[in-house]
């Protein structure tokens, strides 16, 4: 980098209390963005400038290139205010890793060289590459692609053919490509009609017969092009942070209107209020201890890795198994807290003025996200057993 290391941690300090201000401010948009089935075209544009999106593009293509500590924080915090701007931020963030997978000139032009520019999209292989002159045509349909609708540029997982064969990576495996659109040439389709992140916008959409030129593409799991710490963590790694960042928000922020709740509410029949009740009060210390576990444990393998990763190494599949098993550990810690709250809040939980309702909506929908999914137990154990992994870490 080209920053010195007092420049990079101012940037990293603003995008940090960038976040804090949102939080302060997303809970008065919660419920347009739950009406809209979207993050509203006016908050995307600021998180641009906030450089939100950017948090993971290279300095190069104007990017922030933070420390994933830093990702997680930002992201997390987010989520506190509103868990459906916490996972456009986290997609947004996380699609910026492209950028430094793409040859220079295909970067350049898609990330340019400032904050601004909102790349999106799901690394399913939902779609068929076929090799053609000057790159791929392309077809495909993808579900989830949360924040479509406010994007510049969307990316979709692809098999790849040619003369009518799957092409295999060197391991055999077929090979996987994620493959960049112009937003103009995707169709969405609106279907997002869901229970919990109702805000984030993630439909489906689908391209057909699309071109894409050779070199506007990303091999799944290759190598970065450029090749310094951050850029040594796997994408999929760090997407699992970013999904556990936005279930650790959610914890916070139901620990938040509970702890309100519990200091003003005098339960039916009873002559004390509910923060005065011994078992209330043990259910808060188990919160508190599971969530600052859950992000003491984050911290440590983040930091095992950025270690590694400093010295230009590759990290061996069991930091990449470490850093799934933290946040898979996370997000389930931060459902199990908001499950107790919502518990203990009683009747007033479920009211649709009620913070915990909403919370319990959309920690749930987190879970069903394969980076934070029970397979990544079966994953480490494998790995920790001395087996193959058996997926991509």
């Amino acid at each position: 980098m080209n920053r010195t290391s007092t420049a990079q941690l101012e940037i990293e300090r603003d995008v940090i209390e960038s976040a804090s201000e949102w939080a302060a401010r997303l809970p008065e948009y919660a419920e347009v963005f739950e009406q809209q089935n979207r993050l509203t075209p006016d908050i995307a544009k600021q998180f641009a400038e906030a450089g939100f999106f950017h948090m993971n593009v290279p300095e190069e293509y104007g990017g922030l290139e933070v420390h994933p500590r830093t990702m997680v924080e930002v992201i997390k915090t987010v989520a506190r205010g509103d868990a459906s701007a916490a996972w456009n931020v986290m997609i947004g963030a996380t699609t910026g890793l492209l950028a430094a997978g793409l040859p220079d000139e295909f970067a350049s032009e898609i990330y340019g060289d400032k904050p601004g520019v909102l790349s999106v999209g799901t690394t399913a292989p939902l779609g068929k590459a076929s090799v053609v002159e000057g790159g791929y045509e392309v077809t495909g349909r993808w579900p989830f692609g949360s924040g479509c609708q406010n994007a510049d540029w969307i990316s979709g997982g692809c098999f790849i053919f040619e003369n009518g064969q799957q092409r295999k990576n060197h391991k055999g495996a077929p090979e996987i490509q994620l493959m960049m659109f112009d937003a103009a040439s995707v169709e969405i389709e609106d279907t997002w009609r869901v229970s919990g992140l109702k805000g984030t916008g993630s439909h489906h959409f689908n391209v057909v017969q699309v071109f894409v030129p050779e070199g506007r593409s990303v091999v799944l799991g290759g190598r970065s092009r450029i090749q310094r710490p951050l850029y040594q963590f796997p994408m999929l790694g760090l997407l699992a942070l970013g999904v556990s960042s936005v279930s650790l928000g959610i914890a916070y922020h139901a620990l938040d209107a509970f702890i309100a709740l519990a200091g003003s509410k005098t339960p039916t029949g009873s002559l004390r209020r509910t923060a005065e009740r011994e078992m209330v009060q043990g259910d808060v210390g188990r919160c508190f201890a599971d969530l600052r576990s859950a992000e003491a444990y984050i911290h440590q393998a983040i930091d095992e890795a950025w270690e590694v990763a400093l010295q230009g190494k590759r990290l061996s599949n069991e930091i990449k198994a470490n850093l799934r098993l933290a946040a898979v550990n996370a997000t389930h810690r931060s459902v199990a807290t908001v499950d107790r709250l919502f518990q203990a809040g009683g009747g007033s939980s479920i009211y649709l003025d009620s913070p915990l309702q909403q919370c319990s909506r959309d920690i749930h929908v987190t879970t069903q996200h394969i980076m934070v999914g029970n397979p990544i137990y079966e994953v480490v154990g494998r790995v920790e057993l001395g087996l193959p992994p058996g997926s991509l870490l």
